[in-house]
């Protein structure tokens, strides 16, 4: 005897900007609203994505010497700033912020200043008071475009229309090469559904997709998958986690 899948729970349709947003500007502007309420994740967190993110460096720029800066890169949904201030500032000479609900930022900006930190102050770039499905890129202009627990506020057409201004917007190669050292990354949960279906999360209204559709979707958007790994150390009562490199096919 053979088990049908369920019919498709249109997950995709469910998902409503406006509702997300009333959910984000509700919930406190600290790294316990953003990470609803497992505020110990953030530096296991960090960690794996600083450890993925030197790994993925190292396969061009082999050798001993210390990895030059990243000039430019975008910090995708960034909250507060956890990512911004807590990985891409240590890493890159600018970090532009794309975030849509202003009181986030506002804190970000905040901390900035408050921590009297003039390094911080300088690598702070322009914030942009949007959402993903509305922003685009300046072409060319990136080394990394950074997106963690944010992709799930877009449709399946928004996430593709979104990943190709991505692609658009990294810092291209020589004349006929890719470049080699320009990523977005995506760092998302993933659906524990038993047949791979997307799970619809009506309290911030997003989605949680498998595995199996972030590569279909990364495929249609003609982007390379790089790298990619599980996070480890989460609590088990979490979605896995998994982060990817992509970049222009």
């Amino acid at each position: 005897m053979t088990v049908d899948p369920p019919l498709d729970s249109n997950a995709d349709a469910a998902i409503n900007h406006d509702d997300a947003l009333s959910y984000w500007n509700s919930v406190s502007s600290d790294v316990n609203g953003m990470l609803g309420g497992f505020p110990q994740t953030s530096r296991i967190d960090l960690l794996g994505s600083r450890n993925f993110l030197t790994k993925l460096r190292r396969k061009y720029s082999p050798g001993k010497q210390a990895l030059p800066p990243l000039r430019r890169v975008a910090d995708c949904g960034a909250g507060i700033g956890r990512i911004t201030k807590g990985l891409l500032m240590q890493v890159a000479d600018q970090v532009d912020v794309v975030e849509p609900v202003k009181k986030f930022t506002d804190e970000l900006i905040a901390s900035v200043q408050e921590a009297g930190a003039e390094e911080q102050k300088a690598k702070l770039g322009h914030i942009f008071n949007a959402g993903l499905q509305d922003w685009v890129p300046e072409p060319g202009a990136y080394d990394l475009i950074w997106n963690q627990w944010c992709l799930g506020h877009l449709t399946d057409a928004q996430l593709v229309a979104y990943l190709v201004r991505c692609r658009d917007g990294l810092r291209r190669g020589d004349v006929g090469e890719p470049n080699k050292n320009a990523y977005i990354v995506v760092k998302e949960n993933l659906s524990t559904d038993i047949w791979q279906k997307d799970i619809f999360d009506a309290e911030d209204s997003s989605v949680t997709r498998s595995d199996e559709k972030f590569r279909k979707l990364f495929k249609e958007a003609d982007l390379t998958l790089v790298d990619t790994e599980l996070q480890k150390g989460f609590p088990k009562e979490l979605f896995p986690v998994r982060v990817y490199a992509l970049r222009p096919m």
